[in-house]
């Protein structure tokens, strides 16, 4: 199937066509079924009928703006296209792209209709991956406020990040939370981290960033460790770390944190789901997560 479907009632099928032959999309007749048949499989979704029956239709479908479909309803006369879902993630571009239909697009995300950059449109516009996404609802609200910075740094480097920063990342699938004792050196480090990702079946190019606790900022060998990979450390706060769900009982606890290799590797995964609980070598923890 294309990664875009427009959708319509059949007397408005002939608008549909047209618009899809734009695009370059499938055409499917609606149906009471077919968004819950479409919806997790279907990138971009354009749907020519009423506001109120996609409304009532995606309702139970939606999981989250991180993995939901972009979805544009266009009125039946072909005047406006109104993002439903997923402004910041498809559905305000999709909605532009119909202008030169002579549709109208109707954006109410804020950042976008105050003339404001949103963190996903920086993102996008630099071809890169938000690692933290929970931050981007502080930033964007921010930027409606101030011109919030952007600064590039360049490895090697540490960066030590708050919640409401957004980090972005050029490249990879995975993240690795990594937990370790005082002290530890950076061959006990490479060596953990490579088992780790033997272990569980990713290569180090698919890394997309390194994780630990802001506690570990002065230890020598896991910076030089990560410096060797060529990897990008993020170094996280105690409410960033707390704020993750489904970890496993740690020792952590007695330093505040609820843990440090899954909390970590969570707070900074694009699907936030483990592929590997915690394992320990030696003096290191290991975590990795997508």
């Amino acid at each position: 199937m294309n990664d875009t479907l427009v959708i319509a009632l059949s007397r408005f099928l002939g608008q549909a066509e047209r618009i899809a032959a734009f695009l370059g999309a499938d055409v499917q007749e609606y149906t009471p079924v077919l968004f819950s048949e479409i919806f997790p499989h279907t990138r971009r979704i354009v749907a020519v009928m009423s506001m109120g029956i996609v409304v009532r239709q995606i309702a139970p479908l939606i999981r989250d703006k991180w993995n939901d479909p972009a979805v544009v309803v266009v009125s039946p006369d072909l005047l406006y296209a109104i993002p439903v879902l997923g402004g910041h993630h498809g559905a305000n571009d999709l909605a532009k792209e119909l202008s030169p239909l002579g549709v109208l697009p109707v954006i109410t995300t804020a950042t976008e209709a105050t003339g404001r950059d949103s963190v996903e449109a920086i993102a996008k516009r630099f071809s890169c991956d938000i690692i933290n996404r929970d931050s981007t609802r502080l930033v964007n609200t921010a930027q409606l406020e101030v011109n919030v910075p952007v600064y590039a740094v360049k490895g090697p480097g540490i960066v030590i990040a708050g919640p409401d920063v957004s980090i972005l990342m050029r490249s990879g699938e995975f993240s690795v939370g990594v937990g370790c004792r005082k002290g530890v050196k950076s061959r006990e480090v490479l060596d953990a981290i490579r088992e780790g990702l033997a272990e569980a079946g990713v290569t180090g190019h698919n890394v997309l960033v390194y994780a630990t606790t802001q506690k570990k900022w002065d230890e020598t060998g896991l910076v030089e460790a990560i410096s060797a990979l060529s990897g990008n450390l993020i170094f996280l706060d105690n409410d960033t770390i707390n704020a993750q769900a489904g970890v496993s009982p740690s020792r952590a606890t007695k330093i505040g944190l609820s843990g440090v290799a899954e909390p970590c590797a969570l707070a900074v995964a694009k699907r936030k789901e483990l592929v590997m609980r915690k394992r320990v070598y030696g003096r290191v923890t290991i975590a990795i997560a997508h």
